[in-house]
């Protein structure tokens, strides 16, 4: 594994990037840390220079794991490692968004994220207007900061809704100057979506975008928002279209890509996932 990680380290440096002409991935893409969650909890520097060996520079957070920003960010200096953006709690962007702005200042984020909405299942149109108006607020709110706000997509908002779905509706709701979307494809598939059409649909409302595989032989189309976390595989080797994902990602303007494997096998799978990354073409 040292020897794969050193390779991998030397010959995929870079930013996260698309060549349009060759038809391939350059570069490296970004690394969601909650993939590492585990490692984390026994050893937070350790762990972010093993991010750093596996080849990553630019990487999403999920929270500073009990430290205070200035120190996490302290350790991802020294460990060359740029924070891009990391997810706050919901209830925060609804009652604390100056406390927010001033943490991802100190983090030196560009932008700051909510993953999850809470609500009562099944997701309905009040509580998607509810959130449509925390987002909006929130993301005028960071903007006055230089920050910009993003909802990271989770799957239970495709439920039917007049011609589309509530989804949809978010999207019309909420304020493009202000609201900004983080696909995850594994949430736009599992419940039984298409990424493409999305990202032809909304274009540069998605900023960024969390690369996952969905193990092989998996129903699609709950809406629940989860599944098992060991239905995350190595990408290349699950359900996805990888090749139409990003020429769609490609003309969409997605500026961010970032690989998050929440399986319990993250740390064998990453460096499948970035050689695929690697060696495809399109």
């Amino acid at each position: 594994m040292k020897h794969l990680t050193l390779l991998l380290s030397i010959a995929l440096l870079g930013s996260t990037a698309f060549s349009a002409k060759a038809g391939s991935f350059k570069g490296m893409p970004g690394l969601q840390l909650y993939s590492l969650r585990a490692e984390f909890a026994k050893d937070v520097p350790g762990t972010l220079k093993q991010a750093r060996d596996f080849g990553f520079r630019d990487v999403e957070l999920a929270g500073t794991c009990g430290l205070a920003p200035e120190r996490f960010k302290e350790l991802l200096a020294a460990n060359g490692l740029r924070p891009i953006g990391n997810h706050f709690p919901y209830e925060r962007f609804r009652d604390d968004v100056e406390g927010i702005a001033r943490e991802a200042e100190a983090l030196g984020l560009k932008y700051a994220g909510c993953a999850w909405i809470p609500h009562k299942d099944p997701f309905d149109e009040s509580q998607c207007q509810a959130a449509a108006a925390v987002f909006n607020h929130a993301g005028e709110a960071l903007a006055r900061h230089g920050i910009k706000f993003y909802y990271h997509v989770h799957g239970y908002e495709f439920q039917p809704h007049g011609d589309g779905t509530l989804f949809d509706l978010l999207m019309a709701e909420t304020r493009p100057k202000y609201v900004s979307y983080e696909m995850d494809i594994l949430w736009v598939v599992f419940p039984g979506q298409d990424p493409v059409k999305l990202l032809h649909k909304y274009g540069r409302r998605f900023v960024m975008m969390h690369l996952k595989d969905l193990k092989k032989g998996v129903p699609t189309g709950s809406l629940s928002g989860s599944t098992d976390v060991a239905n995350d595989v190595a990408l290349g080797t699950g359900q996805m279209n990888f090749p139409a994902i990003f020429q769609a990602a490609q003309r969409a303007g997605v500026k961010y890509y970032f690989i998050e494997d929440e399986s319990p096998s993250s740390v064998e799978q990453l460096p499948q996932s970035v050689r695929y990354l690697r060696d495809l073409r399109w």
